[in-house]
């Protein structure tokens, strides 16, 4: 029995290693290393949401288990948290007492700076983001509300909404945007923490370079399609069930950085092009902003095949 059971972790280990290792690039000898580190205390504090990051984050499939059971502490979650009301909140300060230094602090949504638009416990989260924030290890801001501003703060912006690093600029912020992100980006940067104890390399906008340094026409599986010259003149079409490329549909593909055509969603099974819809350029700033998400284009400009090369 002991031995059967030996095996198993054995056999899971070496599941781990191989996925994050081709996932992620880590180094095979630096997982086995952090495998006895004990787990990261994380903080994941919500501004204003629609929870839609979490909800993407529990999709991760395999990682997401591991991570969440063995590498990270999840020590408070409006969302996952078993405790509630003055439990929860008590714990909370606790943690960022007890580990001030240690913990890693993540942020969901964008953060108004009208307070009576978003209390938890009749306290001021923007407040309480901005004392935790100073003591934690790193923080990372999860989607595009919490990066940008997002939805929130969309003009007219009536809350006065404002991104993470609007709000503690002295404070070293790692992007991860896209409404929602990626599962496997959000998971990989988490991971990156717990197993090297440093944040992963950024590009100039602050993102983790490993996931953001691509934009997702670069290796859009349509890419062959635009390249011909091919592309589908409604959804609905013969083209368009051939697989030819979205743009004359107002795919951003071209513009916005991320993984969507590398890791993809859902165990990396699909990816919103994949799934037969253009790219509305969810992991850029102040999309919301930029006009309609798709709007049909006349015709396939220079402009965009300089871009993408």
């Amino acid at each position: 029995m002991g031995t059967c059971v030996e095996e198993i972790a054995l056999e899971k280990e070496r599941s781990v290693i191989d996925t994050w290792s081709r996932l992620y690039g880590f180094q095979e000898e630096d997982i086995r290393k952090a495998m006895k580190k004990t787990r990261t205390p994380v903080l994941w504090i919500n501004g204003l949401d629609c929870t839609g990051c979490m909800e993407s984050f529990l999709r991760g499939i395999s990682s997401t288990t591991e991570l969440l059971l063995d590498w990270i502490s999840l020590e408070y979650s409006e969302l996952l948290s078993s405790a509630s009301g003055h439990q929860a909140e008590s714990h909370k300060g606790r943690i960022s007492e007890e580990y001030d230094g240690k913990f890693v602090l993540v942020i969901e949504g964008a953060i108004p700076l009208k307070d009576e638009y978003l209390t938890v416990a009749g306290k001021s989260v923007r407040e309480e983001i901005i004392a935790t924030a100073q003591k934690a290890k790193a923080v990372l801001a999860f989607g595009s509300c919490s990066a940008w501003g997002g939805l929130p703060a969309a003009k007219p912006n009536p809350t006065e909404s404002v991104s993470i690093r609007e709000l503690v600029p002295n404070v070293p912020v790692v992007l991860v945007p896209g409404c929602p992100p990626i599962a496997d980006v959000m998971i990989g940067t988490l991971l990156h923490l717990a197993i090297y104890g440093e944040i992963p390399e950024l590009d100039n906008k602050g993102r983790p370079k490993r996931f953001y340094r691509q934009t997702v026409h670069q290796v859009c599986h349509r890419k062959p399609f635009f390249d011909k010259g091919l592309f589908a003149e409604s959804y609905d079409d013969e083209k368009a069930l051939k697989g030819y490329c979205l743009f004359k549909l107002g795919c951003k593909g071209p513009s916005t950085f991320n993984a969507c055509e590398t890791l993809g969603w859902n165990g990396m099974r699909t990816s919103p092009i994949g799934a037969g819809f253009a790219c509305i350029g969810c992991s850029e700033k102040n999309f919301w902003d930029k006009g309609p998400l798709c709007h049909r284009k006349v015709r396939a400009g220079a402009k965009i095949k300089a871009k993408a090369r």
